[in-house]
């Protein structure tokens, strides 16, 4: 049985990141995956996630946000691999509605940059859309895109580097608080540590049953589809974007190697197992996904050539959970489909509570108490 100072449980986007974060601080740590990296079993696959500055979810997200962009940089430098894509994003919508109100919100107040563009100049910039004469669109130059799994695959090389400890296909059966530390115990052996972050996505309820916190997950769908012309949707000329519509919130990227993505968030909002989350995408996937395609962005309503789902690990407020249910345990649940983009800032901030009890990044949002006050 060997002891190490921190124990790293899930090494998706969050626990990847932790992992380097503690090694590069001289810790002795550990990270335990059940499955393997960029696996498509939970949240952490898909070739790209949306990164943007401006914060439609609530302002208090932009500090953390400057940090992460600075985080991934970073992260590319010592990598020699490109990960953050930068192609500006456009959210559009009504005027009025969620996402254009608390797009503008967080970026007045955080004097960010941006412009606000009525449907007819939004499509003559971007011809591929189709709007309503009276949605807007908010342009942020910061916004793109992020590479999954080179994000993944760079996190956990220099975690390597820097002195940690990486064992896949190591399943963890149960943790442990004891006296001064947590005994982690897997389906291999039992490890001692003196603290341990949960990082387990849609797992984390069943590893802490617990926890003070009503959790969904839930099942997503994003798929593939082929343009009609590609050069529209070419990233030097095409951003990636979020859509607030009657048929609900859709984003999309610019075209890849397979086609343009394109899915609706949140999608049927399905409670699942993460242990038995349904097989496959199927046409009533498509069905729900489509409509917006056709109506809002019909260049790109050619044949759905790919499509994957992944999981949503949900709160009732849709914010993140960076708190500690125990003082030897530390649950990094970021979360409610907007995380990714997040990651290097929380393993920073997870590496913080770990080695020195606090940290100066503001996570009062995400604390595990606002779940009492609200019942």
């Amino acid at each position: 049985m060997t002891a190490y100072d921190v124990v790293v449980i899930g090494l998706g986007a969050m626990g990847s990141a932790a992992v380097l974060h503690l090694a590069r601080r001289g810790q002795r740590v550990l990270g335990l995956e059940r499955f393997a990296p960029g696996h498509e079993h939970g949240s952490s696959h898909g070739a790209t996630r949306m990164i943007r500055l401006g914060y439609f979810e609530h302002p208090s997200y932009v500090p953390l946000l400057r940090r992460t962009y600075a985080l991934w940089r970073e992260l590319e430098t010592a990598a020699a691999e490109r990960i953050l894509h930068i192609t500006g994003i456009a959210e559009m919508g009504p005027p009025g509605g969620v996402l254009v109100s608390g797009t503008l919100a967080a970026a007045r107040l955080h004097g960010l940059p941006h412009t606000v563009l009525g449907a007819a100049e939004l499509m003559q910039r971007f011809p591929a859309f189709r709007l309503p004469a009276d949605y807007v669109g908010v342009l942020q130059p910061d916004g793109g895109f992020l590479r999954v799994e080179p994000a993944l695959r760079a996190h956990l090389t220099q975690a390597r580097a820097a002195g940690a400890e990486l064992r896949l296909g190591e399943t963890v059966r149960a943790i442990e608080p004891r006296a001064g530390g947590v005994r982690i115990v897997t389906d291999r052996q039992q490890v001692d540590a003196g603290a341990a972050i949960v990082a387990a996505g849609a797992w984390v309820k069943k590893l802490l049953p617990d926890l003070p916190a009503p959790l969904r997950v839930t099942r997503q769908v994003m798929a593939w589809f082929a343009p009609r012309d590609a050069a529209l949707f070419a990233a030097d000329r095409f951003p990636v974007f979020l859509l607030e519509s009657p048929l609900g919130m859709h984003y999309g990227f610019p075209v890849d190697d397979v086609g343009v993505k394109f899915a609706k968030h949140y999608h049927a909002d399905q409670a699942v197992d993460p242990d038995a989350p349904g097989q496959g995408v199927s046409a009533a996937d498509e069905a729900l996904i489509r409509p917006a395609l056709e109506q809002y962005l019909p260049q790109a309503n050619g044949p759905m050539l790919d499509a994957k789902t992944c999981l949503y690990t949900m709160t009732p407020d849709g914010d993140f959970i960076i708190d500690r249910p125990d003082s030897q345990i530390i649950v990094a649940s970021p979360c409610s489909g907007h995380g990714f983009k997040f990651a290097p800032v929380v393993g920073e901030i997870v590496a913080d509570l770990a080695t020195a009890g606090a940290t100066a990044h503001d996570i009062s949002r995400f604390r595990l108490g606002r779940f009492n006050r609200a019942s």
